[in-house]
């Protein structure tokens, strides 16, 4: 036992809540934020705006046309493994093998694709890094092993993994129809703390595939964070602060959260007002990209998808 637990510290296998639950999870949405959600943006900008050169088809690919955006949405499921494997302090040839691991797990995934990537690439990458470099073909074996483990994977659990998270969002945006006010409440409430905490909110809701009235009550939580925070802390921190939380990330406040925790009431109910708001009022719906329902104002990316 004592030779296998030195075996996994010398290849940095360390299985943990804050490794996969915080790390691995919050570079997925940093892989997602530059492949689907930027390619989001450019189409969207590319179409309000009228500008050519980003609405116009520069590839057709298999029969698919494919704009600007188009290309970099394409590239969601590699960017996403990779963004894990690189949070996971993947060597090189597990890295770039879990190219093909976050396509296949990605594409087999459907519109859950991103849990299903988190799962399997976070699987593939330990296994390649066990065998990395304990050969004298590591060459051959490390990516043999990584993305033979990956599509293996991706094929036995991938589907259904992105069906379970659908379905699991499907009954959330359900209840969310059916019940707006206590639904607005919860969701707006559950996203926004999970956008302030260490984890990554915009993950959950692409991972859940939360859209329609649901994810205009995430984003609402979400929001109110941000702002919430934002302006709660202008004093303390001026007008750099004001832009870092407002349309950064209200992450930055964990620290004084931890050694008051008392600052978090104002933000977290403030979500708990926006989100029945945005649900009974103003029927507020996200039209874009599920990750863009756990983005609040960060980028002005929610805003941008929810009408």
């Amino acid at each position: 036992m004592a030779s296998f637990s030195s075996f996994l510290k010398r290849k940095d296998i360390i299985i943990s809540g804050k490794r996969y639950g915080i790390d691995a999870l919050g570079a997925m949405a940093q892989g997602l934020f530059c492949s689907l959600l930027i390619g989001t943006i450019i189409n969207t900008i590319g179409v309000q705006l009228h500008i050519s050169a980003l609405s116009q088809t520069i590839a057709t690919i298999g029969g698919i046309k494919y704009t600007v955006g188009g290309l970099a949405m394409a590239m969601g499921g590699p960017a996403m493994a990779c963004a894990i494997g690189y949070a996971l302090a993947a060597p090189p040839l597990v890295l770039f093998s879990l190219i093909t691991v976050g396509f296949a797990s990605n594409a087999l995934g459907g519109a859950g694709g991103p849990l299903a990537v988190l799962f399997v690439a976070i699987i593939a990458a330990e296994c390649g890094k066990a065998v990395s470099k304990e050969t004298k073909v590591d060459i051959l074996v490390t990516p043999s092993v990584t993305i033979g483990i990956g599509i293996a994977l991706s094929w036995l659990i991938a589907p259904a993994l992105g069906n379970a998270a659908m379905k699991m969002g499907d009954i959330i945006m359900w209840a969310t129809e059916l019940q707006p006010l206590l639904m607005g409440i919860i969701v707006a409430v559950v996203v926004g703390i999970a956008l302030t905490l260490p984890i990554s909110s915009a993950a959950i809701c692409a991972a859940l595939g939360l859209t329609g009235l649901a994810g205009g009550a995430a984003l609402a939580g979400c929001c109110a964070q941000m702002v919430g925070f934002a302006v709660a802390s202008y004093e303390d921190n001026g007008v750099g602060g004001l832009v870092s939380q407002g349309v950064g990330t209200s992450m930055l406040q964990m620290g004084n959260i931890v050694r008051n925790p008392r600052i978090w009431i104002a933000p977290t109910l403030a979500s708990a007002v926006t989100g029945p708001i945005a649900t009974c009022v103003f029927h507020l719906k996200m039209n874009g990209p599920a990750i863009a329902s756990g983005m609040g104002t960060c980028g002005l990316v929610g805003p941008l998808g929810v009408y």
